[in-house]
């Protein structure tokens, strides 16, 4: 019987472990600067892995007053863009976390 709580034992520090390195890993996320862009470039919206939006640059020759419509679409489709690669970038920084293991609702 004495086998067994030691395998508790060793289960309980590997979990502390990967708790651990999971909130090292999203806290790195929150450093994370991660770029979208939308109409060549023109627009570019930067966030944090956190899906925090730091940035945002437009260049002067996209800045029409007779469109304001565009550019309001350029900086939609580049913010979704960035936090596209946000989520991609959870994604891959925390899957390894969560694979093998069935936690439904973690991300």
């Amino acid at each position: 019987m004495r086998g067994g709580m030691g395998n508790m034992q060793k289960m309980m520090k590997q979990m502390q472990k990967m708790q651990k390195d999971m909130a090292e890993a999203q806290e790195k996320l929150g450093e994370e600067k991660i770029e979208g862009t939308a109409g060549g470039g023109m627009v570019t919206v930067i966030v944090t892995g956190h899906k925090q939006v730091v940035d945002i640059i437009i260049k002067e020759e996209v800045v029409d007053p007779e469109d304001v419509e565009m550019l309001q679409d350029l900086v939609l489709a580049a913010t979704n863009d960035a936090l596209k690669r946000a989520d991609e970038l959870t994604n891959e920084r925390m899957g390894k976390f969560t694979q093998g293991m069935n936690l439904p609702g973690m991300f």
